[in-house]
């Protein structure tokens, strides 16, 4: 398939023109009339991904590898170290981040990941009435994404309503008047104003709360007659307990 033809299902699927206007999503290497012989899915990329799929393929990616102003390919440097290799590998990628955010990714958390109904929505911000107590939202926050140890702000002992926006969301605290707001990336800073605005906040990590893109795009594109393969990124944070 040619990566214009691909380009045009994403682009039905979630429309490159729901980005927002920061973002960089669309295609960022290749090729319109490119012939690609697989999709490869992931959040991110890395040289291990290239090395084992890189030639002749099209990743589609969550966050952008060019992201914001780059002034310069030093190799030796990140990204382009990256964008040197999927060049010389013959590859391609799309990047599908806030559009995708915004049609399928903070519903899907949502619904499917914490078993929530929606009862109102906006662009990045998922909320529901709940009746959660304080154990109940770190039981099924840390069950939901995996985590081993929760960064909570201003706890509650009672929920009665809870807000998801999934990857980093802190910037959006003003946008809900949530008991409870879900999201990752919460710097020390962000707390300190959820604390002022009496605002309970539970970290649930940029990478937990994001890795669903590879298999909820899988699901769309599963029936394309080429190969679609999931190539998950690590995390590139290690958690290390220490005595």
């Amino acid at each position: 398939m040619k990566i214009a033809e691909i380009y045009d299902i994403l682009d039905e699927i979630s429309p490159f023109e729901l980005q927002e206007a920061w973002d960089n999503s669309g295609l960022l290497i290749g090729s319109a009339e490119r012939e690609i012989s697989r999709i490869v899915l992931s959040l991110d990329i890395d040289e291990e991904m290239i090395r084992q799929f890189g030639e002749n393929s099209l990743f589609i990616l969550h966050h952008p590898p060019i992201f914001g102003k780059l002034s310069k390919l030093d190799f030796s440097e990140y990204p382009s170290n990256l964008i040197e290799k999927l060049i010389l590998s013959g590859s391609s990628v799309i990047a599908m981040h806030t559009n995708f955010d915004k049609t399928h990714l903070n519903r899907y958390v949502f619904r499917e990941i914490l078993g929530l109904q929606i009862d109102r929505e906006s662009d990045f911000i998922c909320e529901a009435r709940v009746q959660w107590s304080l154990e109940d939202a770190k039981r099924i926050v840390s069950e939901a994404f995996g985590l081993e140890y929760l960064k909570i702000v201003s706890p509650k002992e009672r929920i009665e309503k809870v807000a998801l926006t999934t990857g980093s969301g802190a910037s959006l605290m003003g946008m809900t008047d949530a008991d409870c707001f879900l999201t990752g990336d919460i710097k020390y800073h962000d707390a300190m104003e959820a604390m002022s605005r009496g605002l309970m906040m539970i970290d649930i990590g940029h990478y937990e709360s994001e890795r669903f893109f590879a298999p909820l795009l899988y699901d769309e594109l599963k029936n394309l007659p080429i190969s679609v393969i999931i190539a998950q990124s690590k995390n590139p944070f290690q958690i290390e307990y220490m005595k």
